[in-house]
């Protein structure tokens, strides 16, 4: 290896110690020749820093470019040349989409150097010094706290504006009045789905076993909601607010809590032990989003008779989220998770804080990070994903008075595969999805490939995304179409063996991404409102419940595999 090629995979924290090294030696220098301490910045010139850092940035910002363009891109080719329209605010979109990837880059590594380093610390270190309800309090907080720090959950601001308020009023006011007690639901549901990854470990419960009696609860409280027409709406929104969670924020931490829980417990040795937690945290949003809904149906028993909102409203744009306002916006929410960590760290761990400017660094990064990518959604994957979804009934349905652009078989058939092909390359495009499978791959000896486990979980999340359009545009009840596909996922994982379970489960979380989320969130809202229907939510909820079944088809089919391959060789 080269030194240039040395300097170039040089990683940035590296970078940094280098450089608190360097400062260590020139003041001690400095003290020992009396010409007094001179600044840093003297010592490493412009091009230095420019051929260290460069390297790095241009890697991390690679990784985002290849996230979020060629979707972007697919989105405003299909909507130019087979819906013949023009994509509005092209250049407010293009810097939106500029301002996601710079975000998305800024915030991964100030949760990498900010984050993390607490997590594993408190991981690792805190079910040996601490009792097991210290450790499930801890737990509990933390799945709730990251959740507000999720970078995809900003993405319900606009959801308000998709729903029709005469259809679907309680849905709506859920939306627009009390987004809070929503947020809060949700947070409450990750942080009880955190406890109960935990107790798993401590009692050594089966994944299987687990997965069953959270999701039938799930589906018997969807079923009576859907009973009620007030509630009914709200189902689409309480399943795809489990997609929402698992994300960037949540899910690497908790997995670093859960490893080392796993390791106290005597599990340390079973590759698969991180496995499980995510579909925990998936499926109890649900349930308390529903139950949020039950509340404010006796709260407000008839949203009409309330007074009219005092503020913008609905009918806040993007001109009204300034940078300060985003940068207060994710202070608090990164703030709260930043000093829980610190706390813990301090007092229950009994340890001090290493590498503090690091840590001030990354947090410092995430919060900027935040703040950026919080602006580009509201300028850029919003608008864009409103923006398609609001062309697609143009293929099949007459539109502002003119001829629809095919014939209404051919536009269906146009629309159900534009919405496969977004999912499929959303997926494959999924940094964490990618990660996932190089571990699966080396876990499996091999048994299960990266490259097979990659075209499984996108070859489920097209389907599901096609039939959260597909709902949405046949105005489909949502409830059928989850009870028939978590009914099919149900008898896979009866029959598969416990590490495909927590695998397959596991893969609907991963392939939810920040850019995903509120591009297909959006999409869904846009085209709710083309088509006239009461509300867009479902197609992040089908997107969740297609790679589970793909995921444990592909599992039973290795199984049957291996053991044929083992009688032909006995």
């Amino acid at each position: 290896m080269t030194d240039t090629s040395a300097r170039r995979r040089l990683r940035y924290g590296e970078f940094l110690s280098a450089v608190r090294v360097k400062q260590r030696r020139v003041r001690f220098a400095d003290v020992h020749t009396g010409e007094g301490r001179r600044p840093l910045v003297r010592q490493l010139r412009l091009i230095d820093l420019h051929r260290l850092l460069t390297p790095y940035v241009s890697v991390r910002f690679m990784e985002q470019l290849r996230a979020v363009v060629p979707l972007a891109l697919f989105l405003a080719v299909f909507q130019i040349a087979a819906l013949r329209a023009d994509v509005q605010e092209g250049e407010l979109i293009a810097l939106g989409m500029v301002a996601v990837m710079l975000g998305l880059m800024l915030f991964m590594e100030g949760v990498k150097y900010g984050l993390m380093p607490f997590s594993e610390s408190i991981g690792f270190n805190l079910p040996n010094r601490a009792t097991p309800a210290m450790v499930l309090g801890f737990a509990f907080l933390l799945g709730g706290i990251a959740t507000f720090a999720e970078p995809a959950i900003g993405a319900l601001r606009a959801a308000g504006s998709g729903v029709d308020p005469l259809r679907a009023p309680w849905l709506h006011l859920l939306l627009t009045r009390y987004p809070d007690r929503l947020v809060l639901a949700v947070a409450l549901g990750v942080g009880l789905a955190v406890v109960l990854g935990m107790l798993r470990y401590f009692f050594g419960w089966r994944m299987k076993t687990l997965v069953i009696a959270t999701l039938l609860p799930c589906l018997a409280l969807s079923a009576w909601a859907g009973l009620d027409p007030r509630l009914a709406p709200i189902i689409g929104l309480a399943w795809d607010c489990g997609a929402i969670t698992t994300g960037p924020v949540t899910v690497p931490l908790v997995l670093a809590l859960g490893i080392g829980v796993a390791a106290a417990a005597g599990e340390g040795d079973n590759p698969l032990a991180g496995f499980g937690i995510v579909t925990l945290a998936s499926l109890f949003p649900a349930f308390a989003v529903i139950l949020v809904g039950i509340g404010l149906l006796a709260e407000v028993p008839d949203p009409a008779l309330l007074p009219p909102p005092v503020g913008p409203g609905d009918t806040a744009g993007w001109w009204d989220r300034t940078p300060a306002a985003e940068l207060i916006a994710a202070l608090r929410a990164i703030g709260p998770l930043v000093l829980l960590l610190w706390l813990v760290q301090r007092f229950l761990v009994g340890e001090a804080v290493k590498q503090r400017n690091i840590i001030a660094y990354g947090v410092v990064v995430a919060v900027l990070g935040m703040a950026l990518f919080n602006l580009g959604l509201t300028v850029g994957l919003i608008p864009l994903g409103n923006q398609a979804g609001a062309t697609v009934p143009a293929a099949f349905s007459a539109a502002a008075g003119g001829a629809a652009l095919y014939p209404y078989p051919l536009g269906i058939g146009l629309t159900l595969v534009f919405a496969a092909t977004l999912g499929y390359g959303a997926t494959v495009a999924e940094p964490a999805l990618n990660a996932m499978g190089v571990t699966v791959e080396n876990l499996t000896d091999g048994a299960f490939p990266r490259r097979l486990l990659i075209q499984a979980v996108a070859v489920g999340v097209a389907l599901g995304i096609a039939l959260g359009v597909a709902k949405i545009v046949f105005q489909w009840p949502i409830l059928p179409l989850l009870l028939g596909g978590y009914t099919v996922a149900l008898a896979g994982t009866l029959w598969s063996s416990e590490e495909y379970v927590a695998l397959a489960w596991d893969s609907a979380g991963v392939t939810t991404g920040p850019v995903t989320v509120p591009l297909v969130l959006a999409l869904g809202l846009g085209l709710g409102q083309a088509v006239g229907a009461a509300e867009g939510f479902g197609i992040l909820a089908m997107a969740s419940f297609g790679p589970i079944v793909s995921v444990l088809l592909v599992g039973l089919w290795i199984r049957n595999r291996a053991q044929t391959a083992a009688r032909e060789q006995g």
